[in-house]
């Protein structure tokens, strides 16, 4: 079978594969290949090539590019690529034509149920159970009118899920089919418009490898990308070479018309093609020397991102790819913004120095392609590199690991923690304080899917990781978690009330703090991991959204929900500008106490703090106290005017609902003081007498 017509030499420009009106034109880049070798395959599940087209150095190469026009195919064609060149890896050069090869700009994946990560390691042809790239038309879509959504304009909540996993559980409700999928998601909008979800956080979708884990385990999480350009292919309902993209698309669309922003969560710091064992999947049997950081020795991965390697990503030829694959998923596929894992490694020169103004960020802050989403940067590596407060740039909003460790060392009752705490609730100005700043540079979270749910770090002192295979030594061992007595599930009234107060106490640091809230999937309802702190591997229950959970703790799920919506209401939460805090002199957007009014209490041994959002007019006051001691404290309340009084919205004691009661239906308060009960939090309202 011959596929297509006879090949002409081509454009260098664009990379990828184009399809036109009459054929196809291919574009790779290879600066030291000595040949390549374009593959079209008849199908998705073919053993080999149905045909091979040799590029000339002479007729289809242009500087390093190259490039072959072949007439009559079009999209979903299936090709690769096999790549002639010198297999010097002390030269950092890697070429082994006996690999087939995805491209590096192609806009979908196939192969994976056949894809043999072993096969692509070690010596010999791949091509039976080799990934394949497909032909795809940016423009085949109805969009219906649909846009990217814009900059948020308040600060809003994001929610951060699995794709896979939030719906992928038998108690989703959903067909089998569905399940775990692109299309699935799209079935639970509803669910997280009800939370007050303004933005979803997706993990990886971008193609990656699954079997990038230990022997016999998938990769769940997906931080292992194969394909920037692609939509990873097993998340969705529609198996056809192209239908991961409808469907992504789709979803997108979706989430749009219900007013959610959707933000990825990208992975270029590292690619799933390893160390110098790893398998040729793409970059390395292309490019070695230009797509990675190489140490001296070049025969050597740098590995900066703990995974084996790390893109380089301010080589030009690196660095135009990922400001490409940014500006594509923002062109052809609608999305908001995104969340770059590991983002410190992206500022590393090609020695592994950081840069102070790194030409990667610095382009992608100033493409106009991406002026109106989203950036935030996890703001360090795995190689020690940590830049929350100061990572390079003015656009990128920051994952404020501060925040979640001081939230944590705050409830769990550790000294020399009122300080750090009070940074942390306005907007963390300590870190933030370049001209441009504001407070929602900072995303708050104190659970992320790296780590302990919400409900762990209640439950766990250590991490429980023996189900990932690796002896326990993966996942961090600094979680600053609190397992309130016991460690593990207990029977025990006390233990359990703690953990039940604590819940919520975490929930109100985090809604009610200056900065951009961050949730993780399901901790409104209580999901556990069972200890497991990198859960990345768990593509099991374990690591699922237990939709059962939305019955069994529906009084969690109420106090969150009404707590987002009560914090949505307070002005002062929604003014993207740090706060003045009164003193002797003048009065404040924000007031300090302690049990006394005015009067925090700073000493290292202190587990209490008070504070009131003082607002522009009386009535949006709003006082928290926050008691993280073993004892009842009594405070006194700051005097509104005769016409107000101050009304009981949250006290985090109290059993359902009264843990929260929003609106009218708050009690209102006499007395010039209020008993806190331990560990507990209280959040007044002032509103009419």
């Amino acid at each position: 079978m011959t596929l297509g017509g006879d090949p002409r030499p081509g454009s260098p420009s664009p990379l990828g594969a184009t399809p036109q009106s009459a054929g196809v034109n291919f574009s790779v880049y290879s600066r030291h290949a000595e040949r390549v070798d374009l593959l079209l395959f008849a199908g998705a599940d073919e053993d080999v090539p149905a045909r091979a087209i040799t590029l000339s150095p002479e007729t289809n190469r242009t500087a390093d590019y190259w490039h072959v026009f072949v007439p009559g195919i079009g999209p979903g064609q299936v090709y690769a690529y096999r790549a002639h060149g010198p297999a010097r890896a002390e030269e950092g050069h890697r070429f082994d034509p006996a690999k087939v090869l995805l491209d590096p700009y192609g806009r979908a994946v196939v192969g994976y149920r056949r894809y043999d990560r072993r096969a692509a390691s070690r010596p010999g042809d791949n091509a039976p159970c080799a990934l394949r790239s497909v032909v795809a038309d940016d423009g085949d879509f109805d969009w219906e009118g649909d846009r990217p959504l814009g900059p948020a304009s308040g600060r809003g909540l994001v929610y951060e899920l699995h794709v896979s996993g939030f719906t992928k559980h038998p108690d989703s409700g959903l067909p089998e089919d569905v399940r775990g999928t692109y299309a699935g998601l799209v079935e639970k909008i509803p669910y997280l418009v009800d939370l007050g979800v303004t933005a979803v956080e997706l993990l990886p979708v971008q193609a990656f490898d699954p079997q990038d884990a230990p022997a016999g385990l998938p990769n769940y999480w997906g931080y292992s990308t194969v394909a920037f350009f692609a939509p990873h292919p097993l998340f969705s309902r529609d198996q056809s070479p192209l239908g991961p993209l409808k469907e992504f698309r789709s979803l997108v669309k979706a989430c749009h018309r219900a007013g959610l922003r959707v933000y990825l969560d990208v992975v270029y710091n590292h690619t799933a093609e390893g160390g110098e064992g790893g398998p040729t999947l793409s970059f390395r049997g292309l490019a070695n020397r230009s797509y990675y950081i190489l140490e001296r020795d070049r025969s050597r991965f740098a590995n900066y991102s703990g995974c084996g390697n790390t893109f380089n990503g301010n080589h030009p030829v690196a660095l135009r790819l990922i400001r490409d694959s940014l500006r594509y998923w923002v062109e052809a596929m609608h999305v908001d913004g995104f969340r770059f894992d590991l983002a410190s490694a992206l500022t590393r020169d090609a020695r592994g120095n950081p840069l102070l103004r790194p030409p990667l960020l610095l382009g992608v802050e100033t493409e106009p392609a991406l002026a109106g989403t989203d950036l935030v940067a996890e703001a360090w590596d795995a190689a020690g590199l940590y830049q929350v407060g100061a990572f390079p740039g003015q656009r990128f909003r920051e994952w404020n690991g501060r925040f979640r460790d001081d939230a944590r060392r705050f409830l769990r009752g550790d000294e020399r923690t009122i300080e750090p705490l009070m940074a942390r609730l306005i907007g963390s100005p300590d870190l933030y304080r370049g001209a441009r700043d504001r407070p929602w540079r900072s995303v708050n979270y104190v659970a992320c899917h790296d780590g302990f749910t919400l409900a762990d770090l209640v439950t766990y002192n250590c991490k429980h990781n023996q189900a990932n295979l690796e002896a326990n030594q993966d996942g961090s061992d600094v979680n600053l978690a609190w397992n309130c007595g016991v460690e593990g599930p207990t029977r025990s009234p006390t233990v359990r009330e703690v953990r039940r107060r604590q819940i919520r106490n975490f929930l109100v640091i985090l809604l009610l703090a200056h900065g951009r809230p961050m949730l993780w999937m399901g901790d409104e309802v209580a999901r556990t991991q069972r200890g497991n702190n990198n859960a990345y591997t768990q593509d099991n229950p374990l690591g699922w959204f237990d939709w059962s959970g939305v019955q069994r703790q529906a009084d969690l799920l109420r106090f969150t929900r009404e707590l987002v919506r009560f914090a949505g209401s307070v002005p002062q939460l929604n003014r993207n500008r740090f706060w003045t805090i009164t003193s002797h002199l003048e009065r404040g957007d924000l007031s300090w106490h302690g049990v006394e009014l005015g009067k925090p209490d700073w000493t290292p041994q202190s587990h209490s703090l008070a504070w009131t959002l003082e607002g522009d007019r009386p009535e949006d006051r709003v006082h928290v106290i926050a008691n993280a001691w073993w004892r009842d404290l009594t405070f006194a309340l700051p005097t509104l005017p005769p016409n107000l009084r101050w009304h009981r919205v949250v006290d985090t004691s109290l059993p359902a609902p009264a843990d929260i009661t929003p609106g009218a239906q708050a009690p209102p308060l006499d007395a010039a003081s209020h008993r806190v009960s331990w560990h507990s939090l209280v959040v007044l309202s002032a509103r009419p007498a």
